[in-house]
């Protein structure tokens, strides 16, 4: 199908159909006339990609192991361990996003919030 065909069908623009082409997400054949030719599977692909996005995943994340888990030979149990290792990362960066938090609050009211607290005036 060609690219107009198939961001219709994945609901996306073909400007992005061309940056995930350009990145490695997806690989299309070119035609004799110039136009580009992807096969329909490609359709659910670009679904499980946005979905991918939606649930935070980055597109090196899903470039990186989007192959590894079509080859896995059980795709549900690939997820798992990957929806349980961005749970991880998640968990980090929110105890880094609450420390952050209670540094600012601490200089709220400081009269000039990026000197270091405690530091002479």
């Amino acid at each position: 199908m060609r690219i107009g065909e198939l961001a219709a069908q994945a609901g996306m623009t073909t400007d992005t159909i061309r940056f995930y082409e350009k990145v490695g997400l997806v690989a299309g054949r070119r035609l004799a006339n110039g136009y580009r030719d992807f096969p329909p599977e490609v359709v659910t692909w670009l679904q499980y990609v946005r979905t991918a996005q939606i649930l935070g995943f980055s597109l090196a994340e899903i470039a990186r192991h989007g192959e590894e888990l079509r080859d896995a030979p059980d795709a549900a149990e690939a997820l798992s361990a990957l929806f349980e290792e961005k749970i991880q990362v998640i968990d980090v960066r929110m105890a880094e996003l609450a420390t952050l938090r209670a540094e600012l609050t601490t200089r709220v009211g400081t009269g000039c919030p990026l000197r270091a607290v405690g530091q002479a005036s």
